[in-house]
């Protein structure tokens, strides 16, 4: 379901996304699903399939990775499948995933860095409780072009 997502999702995802390209192929997917063990057991990244509770359809996945234990931060990254967009299901993921990372993982800092042109990721951000603190010029580069970023924060504060 994973690749089927992503292929339906991949005219919205690649001005944003430098994990997806025009010829992403199943094989694509297979390396990044084998992967996601290791980075677990390394703490490097630690990635959650999103599932629609209704009908358990796969909508796509979030994690936290560019982990900084010794500054106790993370950076949060999200992407649900085109057809099931505004529906809520990336922001009650990113909020689990922020709660995973203060309670499980004793961050002190979650970020949320999004492409200034990428309104949909600013909203959900926003939806999740994030502070907007800023732009941050060239700060994301996907495919050779440069963007400024609206950087995101959460501390564990903001969860009560």
């Amino acid at each position: 379901q994973v690749y089927e997502a992503v292929l339906e999702s991949r005219a919205e995802l690649m001005p944003w996304m430098i994990w997806i390209f025009p010829d992403y192929s199943i094989e694509d997917t297979r390396a990044w699903l084998k992967s996601r063990p290791e980075a677990w057991e390394q703490g490097t990244a630690y990635d959650f399939a999103i599932f629609d509770c209704q009908d358990g359809f796969f909508l796509g996945s979030c994690g936290l990775n560019h982990i900084n234990r010794d500054d106790g931060f993370a950076n949060l990254g999200y992407w649900v499948r085109t057809g099931r967009t505004r529906r809520g299901a990336a922001t009650a993921a990113a909020r689990l995933l922020v709660r995973f990372g203060f309670e499980e993982l004793k961050l002190n800092r979650i970020e949320i860095v999004v492409a200034t042109g990428n309104k949909a990721s600013q909203r959900v951000a926003e939806k999740a409780g994030a502070t907007r603190e800023g732009v941050l010029r060239n700060r994301i580069v996907v495919r050779d072009k440069v963007y400024d970023a609206v950087m995101f924060s959460l501390i564990p504060h903001d969860l009560s």
